[in-house]
């Protein structure tokens, strides 16, 4: 079974391809996830397609979630002793039960080994990295699977990205004799393989190209000082000027600007390795982030100025400007996308939000209203709308939606101590102290230091 590009996707998947592309831009991953799924299913070697579906499941899911079971260790459950059962005899058939198992958690350790091994009987050799790369980025702690990811790079002869496992597994376990051992080797045979050295090459030469293989190692981990970075990206520069058209070039560049937090020239390369790669999805989605916080630099930088000469009338006036130029990018965006997906909660809440960072509180309140259809994001679907009723001096439908919330919430986590904290405060404003010193108090109970509440509470007391 061959690996396939975009490009070489089925006719009859290219319409579904577009429509996850166009979820994803419209940040509606659930649904992009659904679709991918279908498009993996009929063709399992499109890679882009896998990452981009595990990419989507990232942003779902969040963080990697911390180990439970036996000793701490990741286990896959009964369903996945069935699946791997079936992997041994329909490896294709299998690999839509793998990933709807890694769509409940993309970093699931045994699930991903499973889809390693999955994808090396179809011969999927790309595909299956990709599925250890994936518990690499998750759990670099996790010896075992990096060095099973090692070795297959080893065998497929890519000695320089062995290495780098390797150089990862020395980081989090410092006296794997393995690891240090398959490092040293596997920097030496891609200095054999660049030069085209057999066994016998001249020693010296070969410590020389040893070296420059470590230092080409260096300039790949994360990490290094901001000199270093300048220094790789002066020295990159000078490559992208002897070709700008060089792909690998213009992201390692666009690369390195993010790292240096220059998000200006980050979101440029980020484009223009874009254009270059004839529409990559990924990268298409990084030149977005980088846009964001550059616009977002630009606003700290103008309040950081406005702050300290708040004489400055000018200063003042631009900030004022920037504020209200981006707040309206922000709801014409929002609304961009709710016309494109009129049926999606979470753009209805992101275009609900930014009305009301904007002043239009009865407009918010429409979106608003809708967003709550989520049990996902309710709960901060009503104390925004708590807060926007406030705004328009409606008391009682504020202190309504609240208590909708609360009655969601039981764990006393940050969000439930907002909300309490929001209340406490509306009752204050209504006169109602007993109530308001009710919501404080539990906030006290389980977290002293928590805004101003030590001091409400008991200046009740006195």
């Amino acid at each position: 079974m061959p690996e396939i590009t975009e490009k070489e996707l089925p006719q009859n998947l290219k319409p579904l391809w577009l429509k996850a592309i166009t979820a994803v831009q419209t940040t509606n991953l659930a649904y992009a996830v659904s679709i991918l799924q279908a498009v993996l299913k009929d063709s399992p070697g499109f890679l882009d397609g896998r990452k981009l579906l595990r990419s989507c499941e990232i942003q779902l899911c969040g963080a990697p979630k911390k180990k439970g079971g036996l000793f701490g260790l990741q286990t896959g459950g009964m369903g996945l002793m069935k699946i791997s059962s079936q992997a041994k005899k329909d490896p294709a058939g299998s690999l839509p039960l793998i990933e709807k198992e890694l769509e409940k958690d993309p970093y699931n350790e045994a699930a991903s080994e499973l889809l390693f091994d999955t994808l090396l009987r179809l011969e999927l050799f790309e595909s299956a990295a990709f599925a250890l790369e994936t518990v690499r980025k998750g759990y670099p702690e996790n010896a075992k699977l990096l060095h099973k990811l090692a070795d297959f790079y080893l065998t497929r002869e890519q000695h320089l990205t062995a290495s780098d496992v390797f150089n990862d597994i020395i980081k989090h376990h410092p006296t794997d004799s393995a690891a240090i051992k398959g490092s040293k080797d596997a920097s030496a045979r891609a200095s054999m393989q660049k030069q085209k050295w057999d066994e016998n090459a001249d020693f010296s030469a070969l410590k020389h190209n040893a070296a420059e293989a470590e230092e080409l190692e260096k300039a790949t981990r994360t990490g290094l000082t901001k000199e270093q970075l300048e220094e790789r990206r002066d020295r990159t520069i000078e490559k992208y000027n002897a070709d700008p058209n060089h792909l690998t070039t213009v992201k390692d560049l666009a690369a390195i600007y993010e790292q240096l937090e220059d998000w200006h020239n980050a979101q440029t390369f980020f484009d223009w390795a874009h254009t270059l790669s004839t529409g990559d999805v990924a990268l298409s989605l990084k030149a977005g982030q980088m846009k964001d916080r550059a616009a977002e630099a630009d606003m700290r930088d103008l309040e950081t100025a406005a702050a300290t000469d708040p004489d400055n009338v000018e200063l003042q006036a631009a900030l004022a400007a920037h504020k209200a130029e981006r707040l309206a990018l922000v709801v014409t965006e929002a609304k961009r996308r709710v016309d494109q997906n009129p049926t999606d909660p979470q753009l209805r809440f992101e275009l609900g939000n930014a009305l009301y960072q904007a002043g239009d509180l009865s407009g918010a309140i429409l979106h608003l209203q809708q967003a709550t259809r989520n049990p996902h994001i309710r709960t901060k679907v009503l104390l925004l709308l708590g807060r926007t009723f406030k705004a328009k001096g409606m008391f009682d439908l504020s202190i309504k939606q609240l208590s909708d919330a609360l009655a969601d919430l039981h764990a006393m986590d940050n969000t439930k101590k907002e909300v309490l904290y929001e209340k406490g405060i509306l009752h204050t404003e209504m006169g109602v102290k007993d109530l308001a010193l009710d919501c404080f108090k539990q906030i006290y109970e389980v977290d002293y230091s928590y805004r101003d509440v030590a001091e409400r509470v008991e200046s009740s007391y006195q």
